[in-house]
């Protein structure tokens, strides 16, 4: 089946009941792309009303109550509204949405599931999964999803620690990573202050609190310097730990919390910065993926500081665009951040090497090749052969 214009067009209904609608991957990457692409595309996400931006059909899912409620009445809520598509193909995002690309399927209709984390890892750092609960809890996620995820047409991952799994599965499969659009960063103009900036969700396995404690022996002697926080802590009471913290060590005028901001907005908030920063801890989900925003930072020419994990520091090491630290000792953290501070020329030249990296290698048009490649082979036929 080829893509057709007008009426014709090839339709592709794109699922999740975790992710916001406008979540980078899910819609400002995968979606637009397709859309790009002359695709029909409808995006089935948390959503207030029924709208179409930039050319996406957004159909709405009611806010859940908790996460059963999500499992549960509202998947089939977007059960519901993906069998009224009738689309060619489906692509779903969630792994609570398994039994329903399963469904989806058995109904004739090619199914990808986009593996956006090493799922069993993910489990067994999950803070409101009992400990005693957790091994068991991701071994059973990791045998249901072997027998289950040969049902599907296509597996899309990130990082190649989360794709070694699906080899040796030996589904078919490909690693789509989820590196940053480049034209948004031509969008603002670079304007270095003497701020770091921390970009994403907040919990304790991210190393907030070691970072915050960092941040406090850097302005004993710069204490002009702020640190910006930018996303959502979960859950809520960590919020509220951060800033008990944060007026603990009476850095009220140094540390400022902004809970959230559109996707367009990071590359703004980033380029007023100087110095990028993830020290995510040495969990198991965080050792297996690249964050996106070690990549969002590069792309606006800062110099990064990111922990001694294999995957970083591969990235950070080859392209000479930052320091790697231990991301428990605040003391370490500490003395990274001061060294870029104090070595200004130095710390530029590493931001021009990650940008520079970025432009050439690490960017979502290499990637979304990859994607409309697989929606190709799949509407030809030629998947699985």
């Amino acid at each position: 089946m080829s893509n057709l214009a007008g009426a014709n067009r090839t339709k592709v209904c794109i699922l999740t009941s975790v992710h916001l609608p406008f979540d980078g991957r899910v819609f400002h990457k995968e979606a637009k792309s397709l859309v790009k692409a002359d695709y029909d595309v409808a995006l089935v996400a948390q959503h207030d009303t029924e709208e179409t931006v930039d050319g996406i059909r957004i159909l709405p899912l009611p806010k859940p109550k908790n996460r059963f409620d999500r499992a549960t009445r509202v998947a089939w809520k977007l059960l519901r509204l993906a069998l009224k598509e009738d689309a060619h193909v489906y692509h779903f995002h969630d792994p609570e949405l398994i039994p329903v690309g399963l469904f989806l399927k058995l109904r004739g209709r090619k199914v990808i599931w986009d593996v956006h984390e090493h799922y069993p890892n993910s489990i067994a750092d999950r803070y409101w999964i009992p400990k005693s609960m957790r091994y068991v809890t991701s071994r059973l996620f990791d045998l249901a999803e072997r027998v289950f995820v040969r049902f599907f047409d296509y597996v899309v991952y990130t990082t190649p620690i989360v794709g070694e799994r699906y080899t040796r599965m030996k589904v078919r499969s490909e690693r789509i990573d989820n590196y940053p659009i480049i034209e948004l960063s031509e969008s603002f103009a670079k304007d270095p202050q003497e701020s770091v900036i921390y970009l994403g969700g907040m919990s304790k396995i991210r190393g907030i609190i070691e970072l915050i404690e960092a941040f406090h022996i850097v302005t004993r002697k710069h204490p002009k310097w702020k640190l910006r926080l930018v996303g959502r802590a979960s859950p809520s009471s960590f919020g509220e730990e951060i800033k008990q913290l944060i007026s603990k060590l009476n850095l009220d005028e140094n540390v400022s919390l902004i809970p959230w901001v559109p996707y367009e907005e990071k590359e703004r908030l980033s380029s007023q910065a100087s110095i990028g920063i993830v020290t995510y801890l040495p969990y198991a989900n965080n050792v297996s993926c690249l964050p996106n925003k070690l990549f969002d930072y590069m792309l606006v020419g800062l110099p990064v500081v990111v922990s001694n994990f294999p995957q970083y520091k591969e990235v950070v090491e080859t392209d000479r665009c930052g320091l790697i630290v231990d991301p428990s000792d605040p003391a370490d953290i500490a003395k990274a951040i001061e060294y870029l501070i104090g070595h200004p020329e130095e710390a530029k030249k590493m931001g021009e090497n990650g940008r520079e990296a970025v432009l050439r290698r690490y960017n979502w048009g290499n990637e979304s090749k990859k994607l409309l490649r697989i929606y190709r082979e799949l509407l030809d036929g030629t998947a699985g052969e």
